[in-house]
């Protein structure tokens, strides 16, 4: 009614709630402006991620493919695999390699390792600066004998291994043949006794005894800091 009565009263509520219109379609407009560039950022990082993924694939696949290579012809008379996913080179019998319950090397694993090192160190050499670390790892299975429990076992176990690994990495490092990479091998390499924490199973889920002794050289690169470095660049 006071509308009718008084026009100009009309007049001004009605431009008062105009400019309340115009202000909420304006904050609705920043709004929409923010949250497309909120997205168009998570896409850009997101592509980051992606070209670092798609980077560390290709390294992973050229890395495998050099140890293919330079190894395929030895892999069945030294018993041993080459895993892609993991970049593992596995020794699969280390109870031949090494004295049953001794850490010692055998002189045929001596021979064996002064053949497969410096060849390993030559290839890995090529990719050296994607590389964080290489872990000469040691797997036992989970017995020790009938006398001892079963967390006995395991820290027996796990002496064994470390030691074992520990006399591997003492035997290349002081090879004549590698030398020239001591100073890398050394800020590179560790050696790893991992006990029986890492069994290998049988088809049926069974422990594998005799495949859980095993000998390990696993490359592991520096794929998270490569991202962090993109990261950084395009900010």
């Amino acid at each position: 009614m006071s509308s009718i009565f008084n026009p100009r009263a009309a007049e001004q509520e009605e431009s008062h709630w105009l400019s309340v219109s115009d202000l909420m379609a304006g904050l609705m407009m920043v709004f929409l402006f923010i949250a497309i560039a909120l997205m168009l950022n998570a896409f850009k990082e997101r592509d980051k991620v992606k070209q670092v993924a798609v980077a560390y694939q290709e390294n992973q696949v050229a890395i495998y493919d050099a140890l293919i290579s330079e190894f395929q012809k030895d892999l069945e008379r030294w018993d041993a695999v080459i895993e892609k996913d993991s970049l593992t080179f596995t020794f699969r019998s280390p109870d031949i390699l090494f004295a049953t319950g001794k850490i010692a090397l055998n002189k045929r694993y001596e021979m064996l390792l002064a053949d497969f090192f410096p060849r390993y160190l030559a290839v890995l050499e090529q990719y050296s600066d994607s590389i964080a670390e290489v872990r000469i790892e040691g797997h036992t299975s989970s017995v020790w004998n009938r006398y001892v429990s079963d967390t006995e076992a395991y820290f027996l176990n796990m002496e064994l291994s470390q030691g074992r690994t520990r006399s591997v990495l003492e035997y290349v490092y002081q090879l004549p043949s590698t030398k020239n990479y001591q100073d890398w091998i050394k800020s590179h390499f560790a050696a790893v006794g991992l006990s029986s924490s890492k069994p290998v199973h049988t088809s049926e889920g069974q422990e594998d005894k005799e495949r859980s002794r095993r000998v390990t050289f696993r490359v592991i690169t520096n794929a998270d800091i490569q991202m962090k470095r993109i990261l950084e660049t395009e900010q």
